[in-house]
């Protein structure tokens, strides 16, 4: 019996596909479960339209972010903030200070693309990454220096 996916089922496959099972493991198990459907052709033809049209909103999705990657890529933005004496600053400079700071220079980032390994928590240059799309990173250089 042939069956589409609803959502990923581990051992047979993942959303969308087109598998070829049993009828009692179709009946029994992954439609009641909602996992499966019967798979009719029209449905498969909508399941090969909606493939094609996520497919083609990946293709902008990535061409938009690389766009936006080459803009931030190699940038380097200064941040100033109160420090101690031993370089130490009172709090941590966040993904919301990096953020701001690339928007005073007219790039606008969402802070939750911005990966920070660790808080910054002292004076000095860091390397960070702006995930902009899953398969496209740039790497922006941030300078710490103690506020005047």
């Amino acid at each position: 019996m042939k069956i589409i996916l609803r959502k990923d089922v581990a051992n047979l496959g993942q959303a969308g596909e087109i598998k070829d099972v049993t009828p009692g493991y179709a009946r029994n198990y992954l439609i009641p479960k909602g996992l499966a459907f019967e798979a009719t052709p029209g449905r498969i033809k909508d399941i090969e339209m909606h493939k094609e049209f996520m497919d083609k909103r990946n293709a902008r999705e990535i061409d938009e972010a690389k766009v936006l990657a080459e803009k931030v890529a190699g940038k380097a933005i200064t941040i100033k903030a109160k420090a101690g004496e031993e370089g130490r600053l009172f709090g941590s400079v966040t993904s919301a200070d990096i953020c701001q700071a690339l928007s005073a220079e007219g790039i606008n980032v969402d802070k939750r693309k911005i990966e920070l390994e660790e808080q910054i928590k002292s004076l000095g240059s860091y390397s960070v990454q702006v995930k902009f799309h899953p398969q496209v990173v740039a790497t922006i250089d941030v300078n710490v220096e103690a506020l005047e």
